[in-house]
């Protein structure tokens, strides 16, 4: 009991648990990905997009060699860029604004 909060999407002052107060949170991390309490996740979409663009950053050279093919560099971004990029999106909420 003594690791456990508690996050609720409306209100919430307090919560307790055999006579112990538990902490109330805004936010947390689960599976690596932040969920908060009000469901916005415009920060986590960023951020994930940012991994993927240093991810790619990080095989600049690959994709603009001349030796390796084209579907094969394809092959490579889907592998080890859009998963970085995608990770958690299934939890995404976007709104029209973000669309």
């Amino acid at each position: 009991i003594k690791k456990t909060k508690i996050m609720a999407p409306g209100p919430l002052n307090s919560w307790q648990i055999d006579g112990e107060e538990m902490e109330v949170v805004t936010d947390f991390i689960f599976l690596g990905s932040k969920i908060t309490a009000d469901g916005d996740c415009s920060r986590e979409i960023k951020r994930c997009f940012l991994l993927g663009r240093k991810a790619m950053a990080n095989l600049d050279s690959i994709i603009k060699s001349r030796d390796i093919t084209l579907p094969t560099k394809v092959c490579i971004v889907k592998a080890m860029i859009f998963p970085v990029a995608m990770y958690g999106c299934e939890s995404w909420t976007i709104r029209k604004a973000e669309h």
